[in-house]
């Protein structure tokens, strides 16, 4: 029959073998390991360290130790290396760090044994225990010697679970903060997790749709462009590792029916026997692509149409002054220049504004800012538009003096141009008021006209590039960046503008400039 220290012996090492199996707490399970040790060595203190990569060594359980030894002994497991043999290990380091010391700071009271906690000849940490007087025999370090065995076999498993459970929440983190929706399949096209980006581009709720077909989950609201995943897969899809599969179209949402573009990209995960595992869809809303393509097609539309009635024009009019087999009056010939040299203005200014809405985009407008007086360039603009139209009259309300502010006085004056220009093109008559005041840090300028106004409909829009409303389409003539280029350059300018439109009013359009540049 067993002595009964052999019996606690023996049911202590089924209880570190039974900890192994069930916790997975690293913390926990050094604690539970160092009081069993505590108890089973009859010491009065111990500690466990390990060895955290990238950090070095640090003490993650202790018991009765004071702070101050705990500070002196940290530093010192440096010494221990990475790598060593089992045998050797306790002979070479671990008495070296702690025998003498010992002895030292308890004046004769304390002994100590110490043993590495080695699996595969990586050293994961230390185990000490103390204790008063005794001295360890033996048989005590052949005990702890069992417990350091069990003990690095526990801390390796604690640690791979760690690692495990961090990487599932990097991987959860990812998913979750991602613009994009991702969808993750099973090989018969469930769907196993969804995150927060696919449930608000789809219009589900992510936690809702887990398990159901995708077919169920991904219906288009017309045939896609792409071969659709289900029939990719009936097909053989994916016939390599790296086949990924890419389809677009409009996308029924869920919660309200409406289509929304997307592109879609499955990617399939294979094992290594060649088994499909999952397919990780990622699913982009291409809203703001489609708007781009649209605006590239409006550009286009707008440019051919736009400089192709000039061009026409001119080619018109000097192909009909050339003619041999007439004879034209100065009346003639001067009224056929004057819509020669207008349509040639009009193709030199849409020009500039397309280089200039291409400057924007590049890297903004190159400013040269000067002292200027914008009552001066105000009046300069009422001027020289007078000149082009005898229904109109233009009229400048300044009531107090101005003061000098710090702007490009070419851009300031393209502003006021496109304003009134504006102004004379859509009212069919009438007064034109250009009105200026001081408020505060600001200088507010308006202009205002007798026509017909802004629709309220178009009025979110009309500081868009290439907008123009409907109606205007039909009866007058532009590229729809007169307002555009306005808005750019009052912003870079620090200031802002906005429509001032009182319904049956006519249109009014307000900016405002800092007195005081802002850079």
């Amino acid at each position: 029959m067993l002595p009964d220290f052999r019996v606690r012996q023996r049911d202590y090492l089924l209880e570190i073998s039974r900890a192994l199996t069930r916790e997975l707490d690293l913390d926990k399970l050094l604690e539970r390991i160092l009081e069993i040790s505590l108890e089973m060595l009859a010491g009065q203190a111990g500690l466990i360290a390990l060895r955290v990569p990238s950090q070095g060594w640090k003490i993650r359980v202790s018991t009765g130790l004071p702070a101050a030894f705990l500070r002196f002994l940290e530093p010192q497991f440096a010494q221990i290396p990475e790598h060593q043999d089992p045998q050797e290990f306790e002979i070479q380091i671990i008495n070296q760090i702690l025998g003498t010391f010992t002895q030292a700071v308890s004046l004769g009271r304390l002994s100590s044994v110490g043993l590495p906690l080695i699996t595969g000849q990586k050293v994961l940490g230390v185990i000490f225990v103390f204790r008063e007087y005794a001295a360890f025999s033996a048989n005590d370090k052949a005990l702890l010697s069992s417990f350091a065995d069990q003990t690095a076999i526990a801390v390796q498993n604690a640690q791979l679970y760690a690692q495990v459970e961090n990487d599932r929440r990097r991987m959860n983190g990812l998913l979750d903060s991602a613009a994009d929706g991702i969808l993750i399949l099973t090989s018969n096209l469930k769907i196993e997790r969804a995150n927060p980006s696919f449930g608000f581009i789809a219009g589900v709720q992510p936690g809702e749709i887990i398990g159901k077909d995708h077919d169920e989950i991904i219906k288009w609201a017309k045939p896609p462009h792409g071969t659709p995943l289900s029939e990719a897969v009936t097909s053989g899809w994916p016939l390599t590792p790296h086949a990924s599969l890419y389809v677009e179209g409009d996308l029924t949402r869920k919660n309200n029916g409406v289509p929304v573009p997307v592109g879609i990209t499955y990617a399939p995960l294979i094992s290594d026997d060649g088994k499909l595992i999952n397919i990780i869809t990622t699913v982009r809303d291409i809203t703001r692509f489609r708007q781009a393509e649209e605006v590239k097609s409006t550009f286009i539309s707008v440019v051919s149409h736009e400089l192709k009635t000039p061009v026409a024009l001119i080619k018109g009019y000097v192909g009909t002054l050339r003619r041999d087999d007439a004879r034209w009056d100065r009346k003639i010939v001067d009224e056929s220049l004057q819509v020669i040299e207008e349509e040639a203005d009009r193709l030199s200014e849409y020009i500039e504004n397309l280089l200039d809405v291409t400057r924007l985009q590049a890297n903004g407008f190159g400013l040269k800012r000067t002292d200027i007086q914008l009552s001066d360039v105000i009046k300069h603009v009422a001027e020289r538009q007078q000149t082009q139209t005898a229904k109109h009259k233009i009229i400048v309300d300044i009531p107090d003096p101005l003061p000098v502010i710090v702007a490009d006085d070419s851009r300031i004056n393209q502003v006021l141009t496109n304003l009134v220009t504006n102004a004379i093109k859509y009212a069919p008559g009438g007064e034109i008021r250009i009105s200026a005041q001081n408020r505060g840090d600001n200088i507010i300028t308006c202009v205002s006209d007798e026509g017909p106004g802004i629709d309220p409909n178009d009025a979110p829009f009309v500081f868009d590039r290439f907008y123009r409303s409907p109606d205007a389409s039909k009866q007058t003539k532009g590229a729809g960046l007169g307002l555009f280029l306005a808005k750019a350059i009052v912003e870079a300018h620090g200031g802002r503008i906005w429509i001032d439109t009182e319904v049956g009013k006519g249109a009014r359009i307000c900016f405002c400039l800092p007195v005081t540049a802002k850079v």
